[in-house]
């Protein structure tokens, strides 16, 4: 897939499938702006100094000041993906209103706020483009999320918003799309879950195989889709 001088913004992108998406994308040619706030992640992202990525320092993906400040660096948007979120696993009665709006605003608010700064930048650029959000297993298979509701309400949103935004925007030549992810092979899930079948999980390379189609100049006609990629689980 060629993304020879297309500019991607990648929210999440300094973290496990964040670094798999950026790594495609550079070998697709694109030119990836990256946002981080965790200062320590970021310097040990393995592409921070590479000639095609800009790392955007101070970005907090809840606030619209700074997804506004975020987008208006970029030139001529093509692609926007937003991997950016946050997991919680908790029963609904011991989960605090306090832990179910962390998950909406790291879950659903970032996603929220990218897609409408990332509409915009393509909309004044009238080239259409591309948008791509991460959902996850439990925001199609409901019964999936006992155990982790708010988590699972936060990304059933996500994905809501995406087959809604999509029929909304498809008149301006923008696709926006998303991928379902269940657990997939992590160091951090693998420490988790240490007797799990590893094996069977979705590599982050697959998904962002995925994501990166998806996103594409190649990708004419896929929208308002949410995509399953389960692994063998």
């Amino acid at each position: 897939m060629d993304y020879r001088d297309r500019h991607v913004v990648v929210t999440g992108g300094t973290g496990a499938l964040g670094t798999a998406m950026v790594r495609a994308l550079i070998e697709a040619g694109a030119v990836c702006h990256v946002p981080y706030i965790n200062v320590a992640e970021a310097d040990r992202f393995a592409f921070r100094d590479h000639a095609q990525v800009r790392l955007v320092a101070d970005i907090e993906l809840t606030e619209e000041a700074a997804v506004a400040k975020l987008y208006d660096g970029v030139p001529d948007l093509w692609a926007s993906i937003h991997i950016a979120g946050g997991f919680a696993m908790k029963p609904l009665g011991e989960t605090t209103k306090s832990d179910l709006m962390q998950q909406v605003d790291m879950n659903f608010v970032t996603a929220f706020l990218c897609c409408r700064a990332a509409i915009n930048a393509m909309t004044r650029g009238g080239g259409g483009g591309r948008i791509v959000n991460v959902a996850t297993r439990p925001a199609l298979e409901w019964r999936a999320g006992a155990g982790m509701v708010a988590y699972t309400a936060s990304k059933a949103a996500v994905a809501a918003l995406t087959v809604a935004l999509a029929e909304e925007v498809v008149k301006a030549g923008i696709l926006v799309n998303a991928v379902a992810p269940s657990t997939m092979d992590t160091a951090a899930n693998r420490k988790s879950m240490p007797k799990a079948d590893h094996a069977a999980w979705p590599k982050v390379e697959e998904v962002a195989a995925t994501i990166l189609f998806l996103a594409s100049p190649e990708n004419r006609v896929t929208r308002g889709a949410v995509v399953p990629v389960y692994g063998k689980v």
